[in-house]
């Protein structure tokens, strides 16, 4: 396995330590971004990078963890741990916290050195059945709650996420659709979700995007802006289709004609069934599959 980057310099997986006071470990203090990475014969290229760091510089800034990230050494680290793994294809986990920070003793933000952790893995292999037969998605217990101000954001605060996942996978499920607290749609559990009907594509207002989409006065919204996402909005319209950003609710999923979710690791995945309800026809249709193609 490859080694892991530690404030500042690789050292081996075995030695890769986070300090017993970190405030990543003991208040879930940080952010994180996990990109993908493949060789070239130019080189290793991040997909994406400049999107993923400054996604982690507006959060960090935005949430006080810090407000003088520097994008251009960390963009540095990152590719070169994806150069030092030797993997052909690599998933990596960019993770950063409060370090030594002690949130109960500091009046605002307080000097203090960030944890900064880059870990790279060969990518996951996702079986091609996933994108040729779509998957089931379930719906999750858990709500997001759009008045939390770490909603929105990638923090570290990740289990019940997770759980929901677990708890979907149980059932043979690929994806857990999250609702808000009101029932409107938030997303997957680890993704953004999309909806096609005729030649609209359907998503929800992501943070942001608020006044853009529902005008003033629009509650915040507690959807992870998606680097993913962002480039199948992009895709979808030099396709010449409309883009509606707006509070879907699950019927909007039910009545589609095609739905699928989007992150960093799969991309592009199709959804034919939700719970026991079938979406659309059932099958994977062949708008999902365009964009999956152009996104790569």
């Amino acid at each position: 396995m490859s080694d892991v980057f530690v404030n500042g310099k690789f050292v081996p997986r075995e030695e890769a330590r986070v300090g017993a006071f970190d405030a990543g470990l003991l208040h879930a203090v940080g952010l994180f971004e996990t990109m993908s990475a493949r060789r070239t014969p130019d080189g290793v290229v991040v997909d994406d990078l400049d999107e993923h760091l400054d996604r982690l510089q507006a959060s960090a800034a935005q949430l006080g963890l810090s407000d003088d990230l520097r994008t251009g050494p960390l963009g540095d680290a990152v590719t070169e741990a994806a150069d030092k793994s030797g993997f052909e294809r690599v998933r990596l986990r960019l993770t950063i916290t409060g370090g030594d920070l002690n949130m109960l003793r500091s009046a605002g933000r307080a000097a203090h050195t960030p944890t900064v952790l880059i870990d790279a893995q060969p990518a996951t292999a996702y079986p091609d059945e996933m994108f040729e037969k779509g998957v089931m998605a379930t719906i999750a217990d858990a709500r997001a709650n759009p008045l939390d101000p770490m909603a929105g954001h990638k923090t570290l605060n990740y289990w019940w996420r997770l759980r929901e996942l677990q708890q979907s996978a149980a059932k043979g499920a690929g994806e857990a659709i999250v609702l808000q607290v009101s029932n409107h749609i938030s997303g997957g559990c680890v993704s953004n979700l999309f909806a096609i009907k005729g030649n609209t594509l359907i998503t929800p207002i992501a943070r942001g995007e608020e006044e853009e989409a529902g005008g003033k006065g629009s509650l915040p919204s507690p959807v992870l802006p998606g680097v993913t996402r962002a480039r199948v909005i992009a895709e979808a319209k030099k396709l010449g289709m409309e883009i509606d950003r707006r509070m879907m609710g699950i019927g909007d999923v039910l009545d589609a004609d095609e739905v699928f979710l989007t992150n960093s690791s799969w991309g592009l995945l199709p959804v034919t069934r939700v719970e026991a309800e079938p979406v659309g026809s059932g099958e994977v249709r062949e708008v999902a599959k365009g964009l999956r193609a152009r996104i790569g």
